[in-house]
């Protein structure tokens, strides 16, 4: 200010302080252009950059005051730069000869419509007709003879030429006609003619049961002069060139208002046929304008995008497959009955509309016709939008994907005030543009005072801009209305085709999005995906789906686009979330909300069902994610078709039937394939086509890793090359993982990756966050330089130089924070052997401890100090890091080992101390307590309760503790309650601590509690394991026992027990166990408020509900080759590894990947835990070959094959020996089972387990298998001698892996051989995983059938005991531990479903079909129960 106030306008004098006086010639380049734009005024940004940058400056005081890290500086606005341009890019845009032309060889090829409907055959379109109302057998025929009429344009001849054509010559040599309202014509004909409820009925309707007055489309069959009358005169005196059929209702939806959904076919039909014949009546009097009869499709009076319901945003009226069903119907009629061209009009949701087309595609897929196709939306008021909330262009950009020939506007506004948004549409719409409007506004009684020459003027605008090809007009409008506007618009030209140019990405929500034209925060060409609604991306938004308060969840939502989303990922993909649900509710509530709903959405999910679900629920063009050649070409296709017909972009991902691709060469063939296959053969286009190659991680060390951003990198550009108009994406933040924990060295990798993917290569779309993205000119030279080294990997050592710049990135951090530190390079082994100690136990190296422990001991004073000083100083930071989240559980175990063994080492030592102490005290050595434990923090009693086998969970809970200095007291398992407090008492402990894996452990937990409370005992109690939860501690556990001395406490997993466990026998307590007390009293409350909220369908309703088979057109699967057990022998470890399911093996070690690095092998990419990830499935390997070579381990199982019906309630199974035993009704035995009674939100059915198998009368049967591992548990002791949990636990992971392999192995032999119903079944290893075979095998026990009592059935059927020596316990765990039984059930229908909660009316059912007293039955069904027991 001063220097241009002072030298250039002479200022002369100012209060002012000289010491905050700065040069002009002193300030940042940066800063000067913010106060220049602010003093002169010269943006409208000015102040709110400067206010950003003030926050800037006092973030950086703050920052220096506490020695912290400087924030980033704002960039301000970053110029756009250029995008990459490939030779189709540079590509001149063509004229357009024609609109853009559906996919379809007859359309391609413009094949003339034979009119011959008698030949379309196919059976929906068979069934249609068959149930047809019409009197007499309708003709369906309409081909004319081909010399009927010259050959030459503007003549025409049914089945000789191509209307496509025709209609492309007419539209581009003049402005052609439509007609105008049928409702107002009936309307006007009313005041004329009487026109009540008797002349709607006529003689065909005379005894309705309810008034048809209003039904128009019914005339067409009551009064079929009147309707012929209205489309003559708009002919005749309008000069229509088209005419629209009277059918805007004749939908199964709208006509249930008047109970004719049985007539649609005759209404579409006679609305046609009337049409078809004026139409022909009129050309023959003037065969140079042939007139054409336009199929009148109307948007039902139901909406798919918009809740009916205040309270319920996700309460739909329709479905989009209901909508689907009832357009098919109509447009099967419409064609019959002599439609030329089909019009899908008045769009105010475009969810209808894409439903429409999606039935005309399915019409033209099974006829094989080519149709041309209108579709005309409704903008509702000024604010130009659908009543959907749509913009125009969004909505063309939603339904462009169906290739009509004409887009427009008609309805709900006068030409007036349609003018703007058909200015925009003329803009941007490829195709031919149309318009009919009202005539005018409606006065103040609904009618429409503007006459013929003032709705041709109003009109006047569209011609002379040249916006249109056709005009029409709609309510108000009559046949002068139509006459007046053709002579208007005779001496105008109609509208140009725009160019064709290279295709674009063209998206939307409610608003359009051109990916090829997006540039991001940096001014890069690349869109930006939120990712935060996916349960796999963000903690908070998966709590807040699994609570089910979407409301909050859309919050999430809205911020992404605040923060400059332009896309949002949706992903609800959780194993205890219904997710086919949870989609489709996600997406209706999203929909409604403007603020989320304004970008396109990313579905994403990793079940092909539920992609396509929440596809049906979205108005606007999404993007999938993903496909991939990995599920076969065959199945490829046909998602990929599927994807098509919705009309959405998909991310296909660089994998095939071999694996994922990793070099340049595997990214390259694996895209060309699949763009090949996309394109040539799916016909997809190809600028609707994502590629993601994979990035993976660089920096690891090893060679084969180096060139893998040079590999990306390079693929991405000959990709672009070789796959014209595709995109490319990937997940950025794998590249750096390995330098984790030091964002900036982090997103310098990024930068320098991203500057030269995007702009050189041409990378198009990634999930990041914006937020933590440098510009190129950010980076510090020499990071830049080893950044680049690093990406291209131009040199051998770039990783070492990239760990270098990392440490001294860390120094710094550090002196920011204490001051300068030095950083020495030395070998671990050079250190003390007391820091030797330390590094080897928190690194878990077990090579030296023995050697340490001893030169240790002979510097210390006395064996135990070792223990207690280095020891338990090492501990003691492992436990720090390990709550920190900053070491993971198998580094844990592998630290617990290094401990065991170094005091292993020195307890013969301390007990020599002890004994010759006690020696010099005159004491008797042999009184000598081993059993002393005053040395540790705390005592915990651990166990796993009655009848109940499993104890790898407890035993890592032990290992945690012990790393933290407790003593634990591991009592094993199926411990009775007497055992659990009778050790209790004995070792004097502090807390004690109960799991299970089983559903009846829970209820033995409760037993526990209950005696505790009855023994007087005042120790904690922890409950943990895979059952238990918090809400079933809070509600069922917790009030026999909970006081603020002794709660009762869930333990989620280990990595929570040390912080549990010291709260509790910490200063703080009380206020502790207080907190967890109020927060079990709110949920208990909520539990229960939950019940009564909850609605339950009685047993005999839900039964009434249930799911019914038809075993006539679904017959049961082919009969075993052999009925009876067979004995499993023979089955080798190596047999069954390629079926190992490794994604439990890292649940179990609690190792969880983050999106996009869920589960196996993505979590090897993961930043977090990927490192440890590779290093724990590396030692399995490495044992699990040992276990193999040695065999240590080994497999045994039995199945069983028996003949089965289903019984006369339909409730259980029956099993028979032999077809003789079904013949002669001496069953075996019964399997029982329960159904679903909690009311659902949908109509699908109640489930139970035996609507799977075929009543009585049918041949049907049931399979069933119980396999184990056994070996195991002398692996455990071996482990145990020599003090190595880590292998223990490994051990006891690998059994449960090699017992689950072998169950799916022997599923998959049941399917192909011993049953043979799937002998042609051709899945790998990863699809049988994904359960993509035919057929279920759920086990008794587990949610579709909870009840564990069953097993005990299974084991007398199959004699599992007496030929495999599989054993059940008391509580029905099966022993080993590593055990695994299911029934097999092989329909095709047969699914994996929930019983969830049950009432007490199908527990008295249950109890009397088992033949069971009520009171056992209801402690084994405890968990489900939707009631109190007594």
């Amino acid at each position: 200010f001063l220097q241009h106030a002072i030298l250039e306008s002479g200022m002369d004098v100012g209060i002012v302080n000289p010491h905050e006086m700065i040069a002009y010639d002193d300030l940042e380049d940066d800063m000067r252009i913010l106060c220049d734009n602010l003093v002169f005024n010269k943006n409208e940004e000015a102040t709110d950059d400067m206010l950003e940058r003030t926050t800037y400056e006092r973030a950086c005081v703050v920052a220096r005051k506490k020695r912290l890290p400087l924030p980033r500086k704002p960039r301000g606005k970053m110029p756009n730069l250029p995008r990459l341009q490939f030779d189709y890019d540079k590509v001149a845009p063509k004229p357009a000869v024609e609109p853009p032309l559906p996919t379809s060889e007859a359309a391609q090829n413009h094949v003339p419509n034979p009119y011959l409907n008698s030949k379309s055959t196919h059976e929906k379109i068979a069934a249609i007709r068959a149930k047809a109302t019409n009197p007499t057998k309708p003709n369906l025929d309409y081909a004319q003879e081909s010399g009927m009429y010259p050959e030459s344009f503007p003549h025409f001849v049914r089945g000789r030429d191509s209307l496509r054509e025709h209609i492309t010559s007419l539209f581009t040599s003049r402005i052609a006609l439509y007609d105008g309202a049928m409702g107002t014509m009936i309307q006007n004909y009313a005041k004329r003619n009487r026109l009540e409820e008797e002349e709607y009925r006529g003689d065909r309707f005379k005894d309705w049961t309810c008034n048809t007055k209003g039904n128009n489309d019914q005339l067409s069959i009551s009064q079929p002069h009147i309707i012929q009358g209205i489309y003559r005169e708009y002919l005749e005196v309008g000069g229509s060139d088209m005419i629209g059929t009277n059918t805007f209702s004749s939908t199964t939806i709208a006509m249930a208002d008047y109970e004719m959904e049985d007539y649609v076919y005759e209404l579409n039909y006679e609305g046609a046929r009337l049409a078809r014949e004026v139409c022909d009546e009129v050309t023959a009097k003037d065969p140079t304008k042939p007139r054409f009869v336009v199929g009148a499709i109307g948007p039902t009076n139901r909406t798919g995008s918009i809740s009916p319901s205040v309270e319920d945003p996700a309460a739909r009226n329709v479905t989009f497959d209901e909508l689907v069903d009832a357009y098919f119907e109509q447009i099967v009629g419409l064609m019959d009955g002599g439609s030329d061209i089909l019009m899908v009009e008045t769009i105010f949701d475009t969810l209808n509309a894409k439903a429409a087309l999606y039935a005309v595609g399915e019409y033209l897929e099974f006829t094989g016709l080519d149709i041309p196709v209108f579709v005309s939306g409704t903008l509702v008021d000024q604010s130009g939008r659908t009543l959907s909330g749509q913009t125009g262009e969004a909505f063309y950009a939603s339904i462009r994907h169906a290739k009509p020939m004409c887009v427009g506007l008609n309805c709900a506004l006068g030409a007036e005030h349609m003018t703007p948004f058909v200015e925009r549409l003329a803009k941007c719409v490829e195709c031919f543009l149309h318009v009919y409007s009202n005539a005018g506004l409606p006065n103040a009684m609904g009618g429409y005072d503007e006459s013929p020459t003032d709705m041709a003027e109003a009109n006047k605008v569209f011609f002379e801009n040249g916006w249109l090809n056709m005009v029409g007009g709609c309510c108000g409008s009559t046949p002068p209305h139509i006459k007046a506007i053709r002579e208007m618009s005779e001496s105008f030209k109609p509208r140009k085709l725009p160019d064709v140019g290279r295709p674009k990405m063209w998206l939307s929500g409610l608003e359009d999005l051109v990916v090829d034209d997006v540039h991001n925060h940096l001014g890069m060409p690349f869109l930006n995906v939120g990712e935060r609604c996916n349960i796999s991306g963000s903690i908070r938004f998966k709590k807040l789906m699994m609570a089910g308060d979407y409301e909050t969840a859309m919050d999430i939502a809205k911020k992404q686009v605040v923060d400059g989303a332009h896309v949002i990922d949706i992903n609800v993909d959780d194993g205890m979330l219904d997710g086919l649900a949870a989609m489709q509710k996600f997406i209706k509530i999203a929909i409604t909300e403007p603020e989320v709903s304004k970008v396109p959405f990313m579905l994403d999910a990793s079940k092909f069902e539920i992609v396509l679900a929440g596809l049906k629920w979205c108005q606007g063009k999404c993007i999938v994610n993903s496909i991939s050649l990995k599920v076969g070409e065959e199945l490829f296709k046909e998602q990929a078709t599927l994807l098509k017909k919705h009309g959405c972009a998909v991310v296909v991902m660089a994998f095939d039937e071999e694996g994922q691709a990793a070099t340049e060469s595997e990214k390259v063939r694996i895209c060309k394939r699949s763009y090949d296959i996309l394109v040539d053969e799916v016909h997809f286009p190809p600028e609707d086509i994502i590629f993601d190659p994979n990035v993976l991680t660089i920096g690891t060390g090893m060679e084969e890793h180096a060139n893998y951003g040079v590999d990306f990198i390079n693929a991405t550009k000959t990709i672009k090359e070789q796959c014209p108009y595709v995109k490319i994406s990937g997940g950025i933040s794998n590249l750096s993982f390995g330098f984790r924990g030091v964002m900036k060295i982090r997103e310098s990798i990024h930068s320098v990756f991203l500057q030269h993917a995007i702009l050189e290569s041409g990378m198009d779309v990634g999930i990041v966050n914006p937020h933590e993205m440098l510009a190129l000119s950010e980076i510090e030279p020499d990071v830049k330089v080893a950044c680049d080294n690093l990406v291209f990997n131009k040199t051998e050592d770039a990783t070492d130089v990239m760990l270098e710049l990392t440490k001294r990135e860390r120094a710094r951090r550090e002196a920011l924070k204490n001051g300068p530190v030095e950083v020495k390079k030395i070998s671990w082994r050079d250190l003390p052997v007391i820091k030797r100690l330390e590094h080897a136990l928190i690194n878990g190296i077990s090579q030296y401890v023995e050697k340490d422990t001893e030169e240790a001991r002979q510097q210390a004073e006395r064996p135990l100090h070792i223990i207690e000083g280095p020891l338990m100083d090492g501990m003691n930071i492992i436990g720090d890091l390990f709550g920190a989240g900053k070491m993971f559980l198998p580094q844990v175990i592998k630290s617990a080992r290094v401990m065991k063994k170094a005091v292993a080492y020195l307890i013969p030592f301390m007990e020599k101390e002890k004994k010759d102490k006690m020696i010099a005290d005159g004491l008797n050595p042999d009184d000598f307590d081993e059993n002393d434990d005053s040395n540790f923090a705390g005592k915990v009693l651990m166990a796993t309760v009655k009848g109940d086998v499993h104890d790898i969970g407890k035993n890592i809970v032990a290992v945690v503790l012990g790393c933290n200095n407790y003593k634990v007291y591991d009592i094993g398992v199926m411990c009775s309650c007497e055992k659990i407090l009778e050790k209790a008492k004995e070792y004097n402990v502090d807390v004690i601590g109960l799991s299970g894996l089983i559903t009846p452990s829970l209820d033995e937990m409760v037993v526990v509690a209950k005696e505790m409370s009855k023994g007087g005992f005042t120790q904690p109690l922890l409950i943990g394991g895979a059952t238990t939860s918090k809400m079933h501690t809070a509600v069922k556990v917790s009030p026999n026992y909970f006081t603020v001395d002794h709660p009762v406490i869930h333990v989620l997993d280990a990595s929570r027990s040390v912080t549990v466990v010291s709260s509790l026998l910490g200063e703080n307590k009380e206020d502790y166990t207080t907190d967890i007390m109020e927060e079990y009293d709110e949920m208990r409350e909520d539990y229960y408020a939950g019940l009564e909220d909850r609605y339950f369908l009685t047993f005999d309703q839900a039964k009434q509900q249930k799911l019914v088979i038809d075993f006539d057109a679904v017959p049961p699967a082919p009969a075993p080759k052999k009925l009876g057990v067979t004995l499993i022998e023979d089955v080798q470890l190596e047999d069954v590894v390629p079926y190992i399911d490794w994604n439990p093996f890292f649940q179990t070690w609690e190792l969880r990947g983050r999106y996009p690095n869920r589960g196996y092998p993505k979590i090897f990419d993961d930043e977090a835990v990927g490192s440890e990830a590779k290093k724990l499935f590396n030692d399995a390997q490495e044992l699990m070959k040992k276990i193999i070579a040695d065999k240590s381990m080994n497999l045994k199982g039995v199945v069983g094959m028996f003949a089965a019906n289903r019984t006369d309630d339909g409730e259980d199974v029956l099993v028979y020996s032999s077809e003789e035993d079904r013949e002669s009704g001496k069953p075996l035995d019964k399997f029982c089972m329960l159904r679903q009674q909690a009311e659902k939100e949908s109509d699908d059915p109640y489930l139970s387990q035996a609507d799977f198998i075929a009543p009585a009368g049918y041949k049907d049967h049931i399979g069933m298998f119980a396999v184990s591992c056994f070996g195991c548990d002398a692996l455990v002791q071996k482990y145990e001698a020599e003090h190595d949990d880590y292998n223990k636990i490994m051990s006891q992971a690998l059994a449960d892996r090699f017992v689950e392999a072998f169950a799916e192995y022997l599923h998959r032999v049941m399917r192909t051989d011993m049953w043979g119903y799937a002998k042609d079944e051709s899945l790998n290893e990863e699809d049988l995983l994904k359960i993509k075979y035919v057929g279920i095998r759920p086990a008794p026990g587990y949610p579709s059938q909870p009840d564990h009592t069953e097993k005990s059935t299974m084991w007398n059927v199959i004699k599992a005991e007496q030929l495999a020596g599989i054993q059940l316990s008391e509580s029905l765990s099966m022993m080993p531990a590593a055990s695994v039984s299911a029934l097999v059930f092989a329909h095709p229908e047969s699914c994996y479903f929930a019983v969830g909660q049950v009432g007490k009316d199908q527990v008295e059912s249950y109890a009397k079909r088992k033949n069971m007293e009520l009171s056992p039955c209801e402690r084994w069904l405890s968990p489900i129960l939707n009631y109190e027991r007594d």
